[in-house]
């Protein structure tokens, strides 16, 4: 198999699934062990699996020929061979486990390709190569209407534009319509020298929302480019939790102490690397998934 360069962490009822891109093949191969986690919670799912595995071989099925080692990352940052299977044969597996949520998991995970989010976030992965933003436009309104028109193009009719109603979130109103531009011109002026200037520019962003959706996977994408051309870094999303983050985020309304913490113990220097843009589209899409 050619190298694999695209990683994935899907997110099964805050249960990861993960998941590598074959180049040579042109498909995604998913971990059966997270598989098997997600939906028969057994304490052991690699056990599980291990005897699961030695049923299917004496059956004669042919599942486990289609099962391939390929390595993925575990929690303690080593990669270990792991059994895993394309995608297209995800629903023999789940059927060939003996569990309650086989359906609602198949029901996951054909319909994440075929929503919005997930065709959203298919164009995400490849924002990285697509050298859209030019150096001069980062931390710029402009740029992140690019953003937002890239990853959301031909999905929404308003995908990059500015709205022109007013929008709220629970309790948060956002920025009001009739002021919009005025305040995006001002955040857009804001200075993003230091990293307290830059979350400072990036809380105002969000305050502001100027999207009538898919603001905070914009946003967060705007964030890191700005984190890197001024900084050279950039942020390690998988080391922000979920809740925290949107308790954080929040709470920035009225302080910005707590996401301003979440964000520089998550800053690495690893700007460059494929992985770490890869877990930050997965982890900012899964901060948007409903609970």
């Amino acid at each position: 198999m050619a190298e694999l360069l695209k990683i994935s962490t899907r997110f099964y009822n805050d249960r990861k699934v993960r998941a590598v891109w074959d180049d040579e093949s042109n498909r995604w191969f998913f971990s059966i062990v997270d598989i098997v986690a997600a939906i028969t919670e057994s304490p052991n799912p690699r056990k599980y699996w291990s005897v699961l595995k030695s049923r299917l071989r004496k059956s004669g099925s042919e599942l486990t020929t289609n099962c391939s080692q390929l390595k993925l990352r575990a929690a303690d940052g080593k990669r270990y061979a792991t059994d895993c299977i394309a995608s297209e044969h995800i629903t023999s597996l789940v059927r060939a486990i003996p569990s309650k949520k086989a359906d609602h998991f198949l029901d996951w995970f054909t319909y994440s390709d075929n929503t919005i989010d997930g065709q959203s976030k298919k164009k995400a992965y490849t924002f990285i190569e697509s050298n859209l933003i030019a150096d001069k436009d980062v931390g710029t309104v402009k740029a992140l209407q690019q953003i937002h028109a890239y990853i959301f193009g031909g999905l929404y009719d308003f995908a990059g534009k500015i709205r022109t109603v007013t929008i709220s979130k629970g309790n948060t109103i956002f920025c009001l319509a009739e002021y919009l531009h005025a305040n995006l011109k001002n955040i857009e002026q804001m200075p993003e020298n230091t990293f307290d200037e830059i979350v400072d520019k990036y809380v105002e962003m969000n305050m502001a929302h100027p999207f009538m959706e898919g603001n905070g996977r914009s946003t967060r994408i705007w964030l890191d480019l700005i984190f890197k051309k001024r900084l050279k870094l950039c942020v390690d999303w998988s080391l922000i939790d979920k809740r925290d983050y949107l308790h954080a985020m929040i709470e920035s309304h009225k302080n910005s102490d707590r996401i301003r913490a979440l964000l520089k113990q998550a800053l690495t220097d690893k700007i460059d690397d494929r992985e770490i843009f890869m877990k930050g589209i997965d982890y900012s899409y899964y901060y948007e998934q409903e609970d």
